[in-house]
């Protein structure tokens, strides 16, 4: 009698999980038709029927994945972040950065200049999360101010910080990569500029053309708007702190006290007016909030039941040559990146399977580092069910089209394929 592995049943809950999520999508043409955390349940309860073991057990396992450090973490700066949005919104501040753009700023620079903004910004604080945090709010009410493309706007920021992410010497993914691969940061910065940087130069000259196309259509935004400097400062604050190198708990939480003072000084707000504010920027964050814990607890499930090693181990069998080697450590991060929706989790979880295929094959560490790096950001950009994405969707009410964002992210596309060259057709 035919018996499946069970560590290939494993991956069952998370298959499902993902083709339920995509598939509503796909027929609705609505990617977020079907909310993302019942998608989720629907894996969950797949786990727990499929996957061997008490339900005792299983539901510990799921619990300790739900409240994982990096979970809890992201889901606190979820709230800190939706909190900080809706009150500077109130305040007025949103609307003073972006009639100050709008007033010195042609429209037709706009998307090379949010995708450059999003860069330094991410490359400096290392996070990608928290560069859409803090530039999301200002960016989108840009957009819908000047009426450029959503889509588009919203695309540049995403690769932006998506270039940080993956180049900063203080990202958790940098040094998650290093770390598996045993090689120094600066050999791999190095090694992985050699093809960010071409790559983000190509994709500003890409915008600069699409933006100057898109003028005529912004062409009302040029006349002068009303702006307050002093409500601007809660976002300089943000970003200053940001690039000092705070934590981003203190950055957040820093910045909506300031607003906060700033609206009770204007008059936007009284401290009841405060307080409701904050949180009904907690409740904007609902969705993401919940997919993030019941993912967390999904992969915890899946993982304990062998479907992530199961996905490697097979991946790993196809490697010949060093050429494939580099592909597969590529591929194994990609397979984990979107099981996990969590770029630094992925590179953590098939580090030491790249730290072998590595060594087995005679890699350049910084180079193998480099790749592992490279994949998990450009998945971690385009997932639907990712942070980044979820967080720029959040922001914009749900505005902002998911496909529109995989189309105007220039940046992600240039790099994969710069990467597959270098891959390819690199000197040995």
């Amino acid at each position: 009698m035919f018996k499946l592995n069970p560590q290939f049943v494993a991956v069952f809950p998370l298959l499902i999980f993902v083709f339920v999520f995509l598939g509503f999508g796909i027929y609705f043409d609505d990617f977020y038709a079907l909310p993302s955390p019942v998608a989720a349940m629907i894996g969950i309860t797949a786990a727990f029927v499929l996957l061997k073991g008490k339900i005792n057990q299983k539901v510990d396992t799921f619990l300790k994945g739900c409240g994982d450090g990096k979970i809890l973490t992201m889901c606190i700066i979820y709230l800190l972040a939706g909190a900080f949005a809706t009150v500077t919104a109130a305040t007025g501040s949103v609307d003073s950065i972006v009639n100050l753009g709008l007033t010195n700023i042609s429209p037709a620079y706009f998307p090379v200049g949010v995708f450059v903004m999003a860069s330094f910004l991410s490359f400096a604080s290392g996070t990608s999360v928290g560069s859409i945090v803090t530039l999301g709010p200002i960016v989108i009410a840009l957009a819908e101010k000047s009426d450029s493309p959503l889509g588009l706007i919203g695309a540049c920021l995403l690769s932006g910080a998506m270039f940080g992410d993956n180049l900063s010497l203080i990202s958790d993914t940098t040094i998650a990569a290093t770390q598996s691969l045993g090689c120094q940061m600066k050999d791999k910065f190095r090694f992985n500029s050699k093809i960010a940087i071409p790559a983000a130069f190509t994709a500003i000259i890409l915008l600069t053309v699409v933006g100057l196309n898109q003028e005529s259509t912004a062409a009302a935004a040029s006349s002068v708007k009303d702006f307050n400097l002093i409500l601007i400062l809660p976002y300089i604050l943000v970003i200053v702190l940001s690039l000092i190198g705070l934590n981003v708990f203190v950055v957040l939480f820093a910045g909506l006290a300031f607003a906060g003072i700033l609206g009770f000084g204007y008059g936007s707000f009284d401290f009841i007016g405060f307080a409701k504010k904050t949180y009904e920027g907690f409740t904007s964050m609902t969705e993401i909030f919940l997919l993030s814990l019941l993912t967390g607890g999904l992969a915890a499930l899946v993982e304990k039941g062998g479907g992530i090693s199961f996905l490697i181990k097979n991946i790993s069998k196809i490697i010949n040559s060093k050429k494939t080697a580099l592909l597969g450590i590529g591929g194994l991060v990609t397979v984990a990146n979107l099981c996990v929706a969590n770029n630094t989790i992925s590179i953590i979880i098939s580090g030491k399977v790249a730290k072998e295929i590595n060594d087995k094959y005679g890699l350049k560490p910084q180079q193998s580092a480099s790749v592992l790096d490279i994949f998990s950001c450009y998945v971690q950009g385009l997932i639907p069910y990712g942070a980044q994405i979820l967080i720029l969707i959040s922001l914009s009410s749900f505005k902002m089209d998911y496909l529109e964002l995989v189309q105007y992210s220039f940046y992600l596309h240039i790099l994969l394929i710069f990467t597959l060259l270098s891959i390819l057709f690199g000197k040995k």
